[in-house]
C-alpha cells in the first residue's frame, strides 16, 4: 500500500502493508518520504532522516503534541520555516508550538521528528535520561534491597510505604495508565488514513476475533510461596483458567514434583532470575555469571521465558538472556526499586526478543504497600486497557495472596473478566509465539477487500479503524 525510502517504524507495529526503496526521497532534502504505491493519494509523509544535520548533536527531550508526552529530537521549527520550499506552512491547529506538523499544499505532511525514535524511548525507557532520572534503580534502593534479607519484615514494609510517597510524585508515566505511546500510534495512523487518501489497513493485535487478551502469571519468591501454590491455583482450576509461575533457579529448593504438576495441568513455568536479589542484570559480568544456571533450570523446567527479580531491567543486556520471551517491564509502575515503564499494552520487540509488559497494577503494591482496594484498581486498569485492545498481563504472588481470605480479591477479579468472551485469555508463551507469527504476517490486497498473508493467516484480522 506504501512505499517508503527509509524504515518507519509505526509501519512494523501495526503491520501496515509496505516496502522500502532505497534512493533519496523525493521532497524536502534531508526528509525520508512515505507515499501511497499506486497513488491516487493526497501527497506524502515525510520525517527526518537520522544523519539529519539539524539533529546532529541532539539527545532525545521531552516535548507535547496534541497532549501526547513526546521523546525524542525535534527539528527546530524557526530554521524549517526558512528552510523549507514555498507551499509549506504550520499546521494552523498547532499554531507555534515547538512541535509543529508542516503541511503542503499538495496534502502532504511533514512531522520534525521520527515517530519510531519516539516510540523505541519509550520501549526502552531511554526517556527517562530526558527526566533527569537514571537508568536502574536509584542508589538508596540498591542500598535497601543489600540490606533487606536482614531486616525485620515490618521495617522493610515500613520503608516502602515511606518511600512510595515520594515514588508517587513522579509526573511519567502516570500511574496507574499512561497512554501516550498508543495515542502516538493513533495520531500516526490518522496522518498515514490522510496521505493515503482513504483508509489504512493494520492488523489486530489479537488471534482468532478476539478484542483483547488477559495473561495471569505468578512470581513464587520465597519457600512460602511455594507451599501456598495450591490457593491461587486452585481458584484459577475452578474458572477454568490457565497461568505461569516464574521460579528462581538457585534461591531455594524448588519442588520439581509441584513443577511437573503444573505443566500437567497446562501451566507454563517460567525463570525468575537466579538468587532473587535483583542483581542478575547488573552488569555483563554478572550475567555472564548467573546465565548457566538459569539457563539450566529453564531446560530442567520446559521454561521459555524470563522475569526478573524486582522487575530489574536493562533494554541492552535483555535480548542475552536466550529466552523467547520477557516480562519484567511494567507499563506504568512509579513504586517498584526501578520504576518507570514501557508505556505500552501490547508486546514488542527488543531484539530478537519478546518483551510481555506487566499491565496491571501488582498485588504487593496494592494490597500491601499502598493500602488499596486491588479488586476496583485491576478492574478498572482492565477496563481501559480493554478500551484500548490491549493485554492485561497480572503478576501476583502466592507468597502475598496464598490463603484464601488474601485471595478473595483475586478470585473475584478472575470471575468478573471471566464473563467477557471478546478476552483471550493466554499463557505468556501462546502470546510471545502469536506476536511473532503477526510480525511476520501483512494485510495484503484480495480484490476490493484484504486478506491476511504470512503465519498468522486463518488467525489474523484486518482492521481499518483507528488503532
Amino acid at each position: 500500500m506504501f512505499v517508503a525510502s527509509h524504515r518507519f517504524l509505526p509501519l512494523e507495529v501495526l503491520r501496515v502493508p509496505h516496502r522500502i526503496e532505497d534512493g533519496d526521497a523525493d521532497g524536502p532534502v534531508g526528509f525520508a518520504r512515505l507515499a501511497p504505491e499506486t497513488g491516487g493519494g493526497r501527497g506524502a509523509l515525510f520525517w527526518p532522516r537520522p544523519d539529519d544535520e539539524g539533529l546532529a548533536g541532539q539527545v532525545p527531550g521531552r516535548h507535547e503534541l496534541a497532549g501526547i508526552p513526546l521523546f525524542a529530537r525535534i527539528l527546530d521549527a524557526d530554521l524549517l520555516a526558512g528552510a523549507l520550499p514555498p507551499g509549506w506552512q504550520r499546521d494552523p491547529v498547532a499554531g507555534d508550538a515547538p512541535v509543529s506538523i508542516w503541511r503542503h499544499e499538495d496534502g502532504s505532511i511533514l512531522l520534525p521528528f521520527d515517530p519510531g525514535e519516539a516510540i523505541t524511548q519509550l520501549w526502552s525507557e531511554a526517556y527517562l535520561a530526558a527526566l533527569g532520572d537514571e537508568h536502574g534503580p536509584s542508589p538508596s534502593a540498591r542500598a535497601y534491597y543489600r540490606v533487606r534479607p536482614v531486616l525485620p519484615r515490618r521495617m522493610q514494609i515500613a520503608l516502602r510505604r515511606s518511600y512510595a510517597r515520594i515514588q508517587a510524585r513522579r509526573e511519567f508515566p502516570r500511574w496507574p495508565a499512561e497512554p501516550a505511546l498508543h495515542d502516538l500510534l493513533g495520531l500516526v495512523h490518522g496522518w498515514l488514513t490522510e496521505v493515503a487518501g482513504g483508509p489504512v489497513p493494520w492488523l489486530s493485535p489479537w488471534p482468532d476475533g478476539y478484542a483483547w487478551a488477559v495473561v495471569l502469571t505468578h512470581d513464587v519468591e520465597m519457600p512460602a510461596g511455594q507451599a501456598r501454590i495450591g490457593v491461587m491455583r486452585g481458584i484459577e482450576r475452578e474458572l477454568g483458567h490457565r497461568s505461569s509461575w516464574n521460579f528462581p533457579a538457585l534461591r531455594y529448593p524448588v519442588d520439581e514434583a509441584r513443577v511437573a504438576e503444573l505443566r500437567q495441568e497446562g501451566c507454563e513455568i517460567g525463570v525468575h532470575g537466579a538468587y532473587h536479589d535483583g542483581r542478575d542484570l547488573e552488569s555483563l559480568p554478572m550475567l555472564e555469571e548467573r546465565l548457566p544456571a538459569m539457563q539450566a533450570a529453564a531446560a530442567r523446567w520446559g521454561a521459555e521465558g524470563f522475569r526478573s527479580p524486582a522487575t530489574q531491567r536493562s533494554w541492552a543486556l535483555m535480548p542475552r538472556l536466550g529466552f523467547a520471551y520477557d516480562s519484567s517491564s511494567p507499563d506504568s509502575d512509579p513504586y517498584e526499586p526501578q520504576p518507570g515503564g514501557c508505556c505500552s499494552w501490547w508486546p514488542f520487540f527488543n531484539g530478537d526478543l519478546v518483551e510481555l509488559p506487566i499491565t496491571m497494577p501488582q498485588d504487593h503494591t496494592l494490597f500491601i504497600i499502598l493500602r488499596r482496594d486491588g479488586e476496583k484498581a485491576w478492574l478498572e486498569k482492565a477496563r481501559a486497557i480493554r478500551e484500548r485492545s490491549g493485554m492485561a498481563l497480572l503478576l501476583t504472588h502466592p507468597d502475598y495472596l496464598g490463603t484464601p481470605e488474601a485471595a478473595e480479591p483475586y478470585r473475584r477479579t478472575l470471575a468478573t473478566l471471566g464473563q467477557d468472551p471478546t478476552a483471550w485469555w493466554a499463557l505468556p508463551r501462546e502470546v510471545a509465539a502469536w506476536w511473532r507469527r503477526r510480525a511476520e504476517s501483512i494485510p495484503e490486497r484480495d480484490g476490493e477487500g484484504w486478506r491476511v498473508a504470512g503465519p498468522a493467516a486463518g488467525e489474523a484480522a484486518v482492521r481499518l479503524d483507528a488503532p
